[in-house]
């Protein structure tokens, strides 16, 4: 049962309808009410042969995870929360490393166009709206090595805030569509257009054999990117910390630090945008500083 009036169920027989074949571009699509982790559940099904373009989405997670392991809570109905199961064959595994990066161009599409906001992508994973650059979501991409049952794949967990109200922000540094005045804040015709974007950056990658430059995939990420040309601290597992500037996605969809004279490139990191998140800081007076590190 549901009683927030701004927060109506998905329904899954009309969203079926739209995008499953022979209608739409996927093989399954199902809601489920409640689930941990649609990225967990989705890859415990790619291990018994689930097929390629299936997608979950949950009405609440209780257990969603990020990039190292951080967890991203919020109040079921309030935003998008979905995996896509993927088995890109016409793309040599090394280039699968450019999906996340993929799928933040389709959900920045989507947000510009329905949500009429500009939206901008930080590396890796974010996608940012406002003057003040706020996280409204973000992305996580896990490799599902081949088992007895299935061919290799990858699953990307998407979320998206929508209609989160200032109060249920799980961190500072967050935004929704809802806070930022968004023109759409309906989760149907935003969960379709989602889907439909990222059914035309898939075709348009595989046609060319994941070439992020012939595809236009390299540029189309580039031009949304706030992070090239910023300050930049990065922290990276086991080693110092240092800071630079951020200058351009390479090849392989890693992020090219120039720091002492030296040009850096990261597959792995936290990457915080140094000029932001002290403009933060000037404007927060009370409670914990906060840094808009990627935290779903």
């Amino acid at each position: 049962m549901w009683s927030d009036l701004e927060r109506p169920p998905l329904r899954q027989d009309v969203l079926h309808r739209a995008l499953v074949v022979p209608a739409g571009p996927y093989q399954a699509l199902d809601v489920v009410a409640t689930v941990p982790s649609t990225n967990t559940a989705l890859a415990a099904a790619a291990r018994q042969g689930a097929l390629d373009r299936t997608v979950l989405v949950a009405e609440h997670q209780t257990a969603g995870r990020g990039r190292a392991a951080r967890g991203w809570v919020a109040p079921a109905r309030s935003g998008l929360t979905l995996s896509v199961l993927l088995r890109p064959t016409e793309v040599p595994q090394p280039r699968w490393s450019w999906l996340p990066l993929l799928v933040a161009v389709a959900l920045g599409r989507t947000v510009s166009m329905l949500g009429e906001l500009p939206a901008a992508l930080k590396w890796p994973n974010d996608l940012l709206l406002g003057s003040q650059r706020r996280k409204a979501g973000g992305i996580l991409a896990e490799v599902v090595p081949p088992s007895s049952n299935s061919s290799p794949a990858v699953v990307v967990g998407i979320g998206l805030n929508v209609t989160l109200r200032p109060d249920e922000l799980p961190v500072p540094d967050a935004t929704s569509l809802a806070i930022e005045q968004a023109a759409c804040t309906d989760r149907d015709p935003l969960l379709r257009a989602l889907l439909r974007a990222l059914d035309t950056e898939l075709r348009q990658w595989c046609q060319y054999e994941g070439d992020p430059v012939a595809s236009g995939l390299r540029e189309a990420y580039q031009q949304r990117c706030a992070t090239l040309g910023e300050q930049v601290g990065v922290e990276l597992p086991g080693q110092p910390a240092f800071t630079g500037t951020a200058v351009e996605i390479d090849a392989e969809g890693r992020l090219v630090v120039l720091s002492g004279g030296q040009r850096r490139a990261l597959s792995v990191g936290d990457v915080t945008h140094i000029r932001e998140t002290h403009q933060r800081r000037e404007v927060c007076s009370t409670g914990p500083e906060e840094d808009d590190r990627n935290r779903t």
